[in-house]
């Protein structure tokens, strides 16, 4: 299966093309067609470098609606460095598709430049946990009308204290939303997450399950 088998809109189709991505990975090949398909909460167990965030990203841009003039999706992850790099793979793929507007909020930079992006209201915000806080306390993001959220390197962002954070971060989206949880190993807290905030969610694991 190639990437231009796939059930993706043609602006993504020929984005791929210009980057050069043919053949997708074994994550990709397992989460792109269901969640272009169907709306499911997925577990994606897979190491760093598995290819996740085309995993996420790809169904993501396929299934938002961009004459919609609001927030659709929240992607939270552990560092600025992934932030960063995330929201740059986004703009790669996004590339043909005009009205996407996507935002990286993260500490350790100016808060100033990020609430003057907000106000131009993203489809996609990409965030650490602790300046999305801040920035929801300020009054400067509201997630009242995010349809997916990811939370990438899951395990890692609980490594790091953010456990409150996520749980008040999870608990300000709607219930409808789809949740997409990417992480290399499955401690208990997790779990925990899974259980709270995910409805069924489909199990995708590539390579061995990390105790």
């Amino acid at each position: 299966m190639l990437f231009k088998d796939y059930d993706l809109i043609e602006p993504i189709l020929k984005a791929l093309e210009e980057i050069g991505f043919e053949v997708p990975t074994p994550i990709q090949e397992q989460t792109i067609p269901l969640l272009t398909s169907e709306k499911a909460d997925i577990i994606g167990l897979a190491q760093t470098g598995t290819g996740k965030t085309a995993a996420f990203s790809l169904p993501m841009l396929n299934n938002i609606d961009f004459q919609k003039d609001v927030t659709q999706a929240l992607i939270i992850c552990p560092t600025r460095e992934l932030c960063l790099q995330i929201s740059k793979d986004i703009e790669q793929f996004s590339k043909f598709i005009p009205s996407c507007r996507s935002i990286a909020v993260y500490g350790g930079t100016s808060i100033s430049t990020q609430l003057r992006d907000l106000r131009k209201t993203p489809h996609i915000i990409v965030a650490t946990p602790g300046r999305l806080m801040d920035l929801m306390n300020r009054g400067a993001i509201f997630l009242e009308t995010i349809d997916y959220i990811v939370l990438d390197e899951a395990d890692e962002m609980l490594n790091m204290g953010f456990k409150e954070d996520i749980d008040s971060i999870l608990e300000s989206t709607p219930d409808t939303k789809s949740v997409w949880l990417f992480s290399a190993t499955m401690p208990k807290e997790v779990l925990r997450i899974a259980q709270t905030y995910m409805k069924k969610p489909r199990e995708i694991t590539v390579g061995s399950k990390n105790e």
